[in-house]
């Protein structure tokens, strides 16, 4: 039972100005100078925190000391049975006992320390409120302009174009147009050929005329297909009527698609916002001003907010179609599947035998974990390789004593790199291989994966080597505190955020807190006693160490494993299969859906809620967020423009060493835009541009080493920074669900010069194979 300061038996919580530390060396308010402090008496234990529920009210609440006024503490008893169990306080009271100048003097030096605590406070506490009203203005800013702008005003058109065909439009309140066609249209034509059959658009108001010529391809002509091309007009238009007019000098008829829209004089500036915005959100994040899943909501409705304001805003249908509906799925049903997989006690099992494997070594740990992530990765895409492998890298880093972020952050570093090696491993990969062009060019899975695994094997070894030389201070991979201090600070902390998150309204609420407020003493209490014992005691050798693992690390239900390794294997299996199944018509996000459906049907919980609290919520609404936002900068021109850029420096180069320059620009310029936007928009914008290039005679450029280019800068890229691949976000989100998150500078710090190593090393590898071998054959 609880009772009040002078009780003389239970468990008792109060507050001594004298004492400067508690137990732990750390203030709990560092406002007041308040300690806790708790004595026990030898014949109750830390059970009756429950059965005191009903008493405990104010006496976990610490009290403010009053300056010059020295309040007693403990009586002597109780004292004495306080040193018995925490002999480090023992020998502090004893000190204290017999200096009181020294009293005075720590007292000051606390007082000191209080107020130098309380003006850190206030300067955070000013920040927080004008990083909340900044952020408050901006938003409401991009909410006005989102509500008051309605969505894009474009007229639809379907046309059988005969030679002609004329539009009139009077209802426009913006000045600049622009057409969008989708037709048996060329994909671009080089600079010296010319094409027999094309398609003009002539804008026509009251008073000038602007001409826009697209090439008809014959072969999609007759094969009925069509590709679509978009074309801004430079000229603003007149008010009153417009008139669009297509002509053409093909003799059969060309079955045309037609959308025009009216947009803002702004629209010259639209690549400059898409980067403010970019700009912003990685501030936000960087800094770590605000969580980065809430950094992405505010970018991409910043972003939707200036195509509103460009009379280009989407409507919300086509903002849901913006959201890749297949990685969401397969991070959602894999998910689900660990969380099953985890309550069978799989991952403690498997961190104990490489526990075993390694024998207590570090670095063969890490060295055969890095290869499998690679190796599996080329094979299965590696969001689905990290959702499995991090939750068995937190385990063993436990058992082994060793600061898990380090480890998973090299654990998925490889995993990028081992995902350049196929055809299906990256994303990237999956839309070059994937091009009509390019398939009709004669680029397959086998070709293009035979060009990518030797590279691969030379940055591979490139990065290992690198990754020994960063983590060459064993200080810095091992943790400084004995496993069971770390598992004591670690609860210690999970009971102070559990009573910093509830808001005192009801006595019950005030009581909760204090409750928790009390576990967390009596832990800290716990700790100064384990510490006090360790030192004590001789270091355990690797066999003693092992045999208590055995008893703590087993299969708790191997019913249920039986049913999730079934499960598991026959996803993988059908993960690997579908690519070269052409009957099998569903993708990643379909199999990893229906795999967690079979398997909740077979295991049968009667708990569904504590499976789901186990999804990673946070991680799944960011890549929501960040799939709205990439699009959004794609429709603002960000990721053309980089296209065209490009391009344009790769013309101006020297045609002795264009090759080579273009393999340079290609694959660095593909690696830091990957870092810091997602790869996926931007493999998709740069596929045509490099066609192009490749078809333009004058520049004389084959097509195969700009795609290696692109594959491996796209890829390795992604290693850059924390939203720079998926599987990076998916490795933080798992990690800071145990309580090892990691930022975005804690990341940067590895990943950005490991993606500089290894895209040097792909550069030393494409140079050699395509300038200095010329190997471009598909």
């Amino acid at each position: 039972m609880f009772s009040r300061r002078h009780s003389s038996s239970g468990s008792e919580i109060h507050v001594n100005p004298h004492r400067s530390k508690t137990p732990l060396n750390s203030p709990l308010s560092p406002a007041t100078n308040a300690f806790f402090d708790t004595s026990f008496s030898t014949s109750q234990n830390e059970a009756s925190v429950g059965a005191a529920s009903k008493t405990i009210v104010s006496s976990a609440v610490p009290r403010t000391p009053t300056p010059g006024r020295l309040t007693p503490s403990i009586g002597k008893n109780q004292q004495r049975e306080t040193d018995e169990s925490t002999p480090l306080l023992a020998d502090r009271r004893d000190s204290m006992v017999d200096c009181s100048e020294e009293d005075e003097t720590e007292l000051k030096r606390s007082l000191s320390s209080s107020i130098r605590s309380l003006k850190f406070k206030s300067r955070k506490e000013i920040f927080h409120i004008g990083k909340v009203i900044v952020l408050t203005i901006l938003f409401l800013v991009c909410g006005l302009y989102i509500m008051l702008n309605p969505d894009v005003n474009t007229d639809h058109y379907n046309i059988a174009l005969n030679k002609s065909y004329k539009i009139n439009s009077n209802d426009h309140s913006y000045p600049m147009v622009a057409v969008k066609l989708y037709g048996p249209l060329l994909e671009r034509k080089s600079e010296n050929t010319t094409v027999k059959d094309k398609i003009t658009v002539r804008l026509i108001d009251s008073t000038k005329i602007q001409n826009w010529t697209v090439p008809v391809d014959a072969e999609l002509l007759t094969q009925n297909k069509g590709l679509e091309k978009e074309f801004y007009f430079d000229q603003p238009v007149s008010e009153g009527n417009v008139s669009l007019e297509l002509w053409t000098n093909e003799s059969s008829i060309i079955p045309l698609q037609l959308r025009i829209e009216f947009l803002s004089k702004e629209l010259d500036h639209e690549v400059i916002y898409a980067a403010i915005v970019l700009l912003i959100v990685y501030i936000l994040i960087i800094f770590e001003i605000v969580h980065r899943t809430l950094a992405a909501i505010l970018g991409s409705l910043g972003a939707l907010a200036i195509l509103a304001a460009l009379n280009k805003k989407p409507s919300l249908e086509m903002i849901v179609s913006w959201l890749d509906i297949e990685t969401l799925s397969l991070l959602f049903g894999m998910m689900i599947i660990v969380a099953i997989l985890s309550e069978t006690g799989f991952f403690d099992f498997c961190a104990l035998q490489a526990y075993k494997l390694a024998k207590g070594k570090v670095w063969p740990l890490i060295t055969l974990l890095c290869a499998f992530s690679c190796f599996v990765s080329a094979f299965l895409d590696n969001v689905t390789t990290i959702l499995l492998l991090t939750p068995v890298t937190i385990r063993l880093c436990e058992v082994l004593n060793l600061d898990p972020k380090k480890i998973l952050i090299a654990e998925v570093l490889f995993s990028n790199i081992g995902g350049t090696a196929t055809a299906i491993g990256d994303p990237p990969n999956v839309i070059i291989v994937s091009d009509r062009i390019l398939k009709s060019k004669g680029l397959d899975f086998s070709n293009f994966t035979l060009h990518l695994i030797p590279g691969i094997l030379l940055v591979s070894l490139v990065g290992y080597g690198l990754l020994r030389f960063i983590y060459r201070k064993m200080e810095s991979i091992e943790n400084k505190d004995p496993p069971e201090i770390r598992e004591l600070k670690k609860e210690i902390q999970s009971w102070d955020r559990a009573a910093h998150r509830i808001t005192v309204v009801t006595r019950e609420e005030s009581l909760m807190k204090a409750l928790f407020l009390q576990r967390k003493v009596i832990l800290e209490n716990k700790l100064t006693r384990k510490i006090y014992q360790l030192k004590k005691s001789e270091k355990k050798d690797f066999h003693q160490s092992l045999k208590e693992l055995e008893i703590q690390y087993k299969i708790t239900d191997r019913v249920l494993l039986i049913k999730c390794g079934v499960v598991l294997v026959a996803v993988i299996l059908v993960f690997f299969l579908h690519s070269f199944i052409p009957a099998m018509h569903v993708g990643l996000g379909w199999i990893a859906i229906l795999g967690a459906v079979w398997l909740l049907v077979l295991a049968d919980l009667n708990e569904l809620e504590n499976i789901l609290h186990q999804v990673e919520w946070a991680t799944l609404i960011f890549f929501a967020a960040l799939f709205t936002l990439m699009e959004a900068l794609n429709e603002l021109g960000l990721i053309e423009w980089i296209g065209e850029q490009m391009a344009e420096m790769i013309r101006a180069v020297d045609e002795k060493h264009r090759l080579g320059v273009a393999i340079v620009l290609i694959l660095w310029i593909s690696a830091i835009a990957s870092s810091f936007i997602d790869n996926i928009p931007f493999t998709t914008a740069m596929v045509p541009v490099l066609i192009h290039l490749s078809n333009d005679q004058t520049l004389n450029l084959s097509l195969l080493p700009l795609i290696m280019a692109l594959a491996f800068g796209a890829c390795l890229g992604g290693n850059g920074t924390l939203i720079g691949a998926s599987a990076n976000v998916v490795c933080a989100g798992i990690a800071e669900q145990h309580g090892y998150g990691f930022t975005f500078m804690e990341f940067f710090k590895i990943g950005f010069p490991m993606m500089i190593i290894t895209n040097l090393a792909a550069t030393v590898y494409l140079i050699i194979c395509h300038v200095g071998f010329t190997w471009h054959s598909f």
